[in-house]
């Protein structure tokens, strides 16, 4: 299992079944302790989603911070569905994004789903949407999801959009 992975069902385990946050393992590699991103935790059971959250920008002192932060609040935060119970622990899967600093399109054609995650902003709301989602095949259907996300109004509000990339680690 990839170390970000690894780290993340860690978390989660650790938080579910002792109710306290992960202390930060010895050994990590150096990726972990000195490189600072964004970072989306993803849990899925039986192929469903059971819980993603993350951030687009890093808010933490380094990936390892993100990925436990945002492990935790995957399983327990996510207003899409009830916490994660220890009776569901050994049937969960994880992925984890490492995103790239977003940045702002001019051009709906410097988009591409299947490549770039999108963040949808006017001056109070925003929506995120990852990148390379199944059944999210079209820019217009990108764009759609996050504005409904962010709770945006696109025939109504005016936003930007900014396009990122991100590493997938399942």
């Amino acid at each position: 299992m990839n170390s970000y992975v690894l780290l993340a069902k860690q978390a989660i385990e650790n938080y579910i079944k002792e109710k306290t946050p992960l202390v930060l393992p010895t050994g990590l590699s150096p990726d972990l302790l000195i490189k600072k991103a964004g970072v989306f935790v993803t849990v899925m059971k039986g192929g469903e989603l059971r819980g993603c959250i993350g951030t687009y920008l890093p808010i933490r002192e380094n990936i390892a911070e993100e990925i436990i932060y945002n492990a935790v609040a995957a399983a327990t935060e996510d207003n899409r569905f009830e916490s994660i119970s220890e009776e569901e622990l050994p049937q969960l899967s994880y992925a984890v994004y490492l995103l790239n600093e977003p940045e702002l399109i001019k051009d709906l054609k410097e988009l591409d789903p299947k490549k770039y995650g999108i963040v949808i902003k006017t001056s109070y709301k925003s929506g995120l949407l990852l990148p390379d989602l199944e059944g999210i095949d079209t820019i217009e259907k990108q764009i759609a999801i996050a504005c409904e996300k962010g709770g945006v109004d696109p025939a109504r509000e005016k936003f930007v959009i900014y396009r990122f990339s991100a590493e997938k680690y399942q």
